[in-house]
């Protein structure tokens, strides 16, 4: 029962792509080819970066990282989440692992959540293509109002969870190991 529960979202996604086939073939197969093609993307994302955090894991002392980006680390260790957020390259899944590190390794909740965001809203490979394709008002404008939101809801989500909670995350991570 323990297994089932574990890929229940794996085994109901099946399910619908089994039961679309019944119902149209066409859309089925164009939904088991962008599958395969997301999954092969991480097959050649997933790897490199499971790779840099062990290396993050054996060179970077958690007390540098508790330095430089823990709870205590005020203005300087949430730029340096922003920093590295909008600095990383790959897709929003790849923060997550790299986010379990982080907390291993002592860095802040907020920190994380801000990293988060700006990895998420503020990359800049996309503020690039953005700035091409729609313009720099457009660009401009978008990442003058998503800084201050990513503040916002790191802020938000801080300070609603109960330290139990906040606790739990970091239980979370460090089982991820």
């Amino acid at each position: 029962m323990k297994i089932l529960k574990k890929y229940l979202v794996f085994l109901l996604s099946l399910g619908v792509i089994g039961l679309s086939f019944l119902w149209d073939k066409q859309t089925a197969v164009k939904a088991v080819v962008t599958v395969g093609k997301s999954f092969k993307e991480m097959l050649f994302i997933l790897p490199p970066i499971f790779v840099l955090l062990g290396l993050l894991d054996v060179w970077v002392p958690r007390e540098t990282m508790v330095k430089y980006m823990g709870k205590d680390s005020g203005l300087m260790g949430s730029l340096l989440a922003f920093l590295l957020g909008s600095a990383a390259a790959g897709p929003l899944y790849v923060v997550f692992p790299i986010a379990a590190a982080f907390l291993r390794k002592g860095v802040g909740l907020f920190n994380v959540l801000i990293m988060i965001g700006a990895w998420s809203t503020t990359k800049i490979p996309m503020l690039l293509m953005e700035y091409n394709s729609l313009g720099a008002k457009f660009t401009l404008t978008r990442l003058f109002m998503n800084i201050p939101l990513i503040i916002i809801i790191a802020l938000v989500m801080v300070l609603l969870l109960k330290e139990e909670d906040v606790q739990e995350i970091y239980k979370r991570a460090a089982k991820m190991e």
